[in-house]
C-alpha cells in the first residue's frame, strides 16, 4: 500500500495528504525536544527468527474483530516502482526538514532490508483511522529498525510541510508514557494542524523478536483510554506467536 501510515483515511478525507505521501524539501534543523523520553533499546539478539512469509505476518495483524464497531478495512493501493501511488503525479506535498517525513512512515520504509512486511489499514467513524504495519528482519535488523524509528521521533519534535494541494501543515511530536508491549516499546503523539483543523495520531512501536510493529490511531481527538496500547500489545502477542525459532 502506497504512502506512509498513520491516519491514512482521515488525512486523505481532510486534504492532509502529507501524512500519506510526504516528500523532502530543503533541509533545516528541527527544534530540540524540551523533555525527550528516555531512550529504549531493543534486544540485538532476538529470541526468535524473522517471519519470512508476508502472508503469515499479515495474518498476525489485527482484523475488524479486534476493533470497536464502525471500522472497516481499507483496500490496498498498488505502488509504482518509485514507491509512490500512481495518482501522485501532481502531488505538491513536502516536509521541512526532509528527514522528518519518516515520522509515521511504515517501518519498512524507515528501515529498508526487511525479509517480510505487512500492513493493515482501517477507516472508522468521525474521520478516525487505524493503521498497523510490521517489518521482519534477519539478524539484528529489528533492533536497528527500532532505533531508526526512535531517532526520528526524538529529533523531529516540531516540523512543517505542505499537503498534496500545497496547503501549509504544522506538526508537533511528543513522547507518551512507555507502554508494556513486546520486547521493547515506545509511544508518541503527532499533532497535525492545517487551516485551523487538528488531527491527533497516537503511535506505539514495538520490537517483537525479529519484527518491529507500528500501531497508529488517528482522529480529530486522541483515542480514549489506552486503546492504542491495548491494540499494540495484542498485535505484539500475535506476532510473537507467529515467529519461528532462531
Amino acid at each position: 500500500m502506497g504512502g506512509v501510515t498513520g491516519g491514512a483515511a482521515a488525512a486523505a478525507a481532510l486534504s492532509l495528504a502529507v501524512l500519506l505521501t510526504a516528500c523532502g524539501s530543503e533541509e533545516s534543523d528541527p527544534a530540540p525536544a524540551a523533555d525527550p523520553a528516555p531512550e529504549v533499546t531493543a534486544p540485538a539478539t532476538p529470541a526468535a527468527g524473522p517471519i519470512t512469509d508476508g502472508n503469515a505476518l499479515r495474518a498476525a495483524l489485527p482484523t475488524t474483530a479486534d476493533l470497536a464497531p464502525g471500522f472497516a478495512v481499507l483496500p490496498d493501493t498498488p505502488d509504482d516502482p518509485a514507491g509512490r501511488d500512481a495518482d501522485d503525479a501532481t502531488d505538491a506535498s513536502s516536509t521541512d526538514p526532509a528527514r522528518c517525513a519518516n515520522v509515521l512512515d511504515t517501518i519498512a520504509r524507515q528501515s529498508p532490508g526487511a525479509v517480510a512486511t505487512a500492513e493493515q489499514n482501517f477507516s472508522g467513524p468521525g474521520f478516525t483511522s487505524i493503521d498497523v504495519d510490521a517489518a521482519s528482519y534477519a539478524g539484528s535488523g529489528a533492533a536497528d529498525a527500532f532505533a531508526a524509528v526512535q531517532a526520528s521521533v526524538r529529533t523531529c519534535t516540531t516540523f512543517t510541510g505542505t499537503d498534496a494541494l500545497g496547503t501549509a501543515v504544522e506538526y508537533r511530536v511528543e513522547p507518551l508514557a512507555r507502554p508494556d508491549a513486546g520486547d521493547a516499546a515506545i509511544a508518541f503523539r503527532v499533532t497535525t494542524t492545517s487551516e485551523g483543523f487538528t488531527l491527533v495520531s497516537d503511535a506505539v512501536v514495538t520490537s517483537v523478536d525479529s519484527t518491529v510493529v507500528q500501531v497508529v490511531t488517528t482522529g480529530p481527538d486522541a483515542l480514549a483510554g489506552d486503546d492504542t496500547t491495548v491494540l499494540a500489545r495484542t498485535t505484539a502477542q500475535r506476532v510473537h506467536a507467529a515467529a519461528g525459532p532462531r
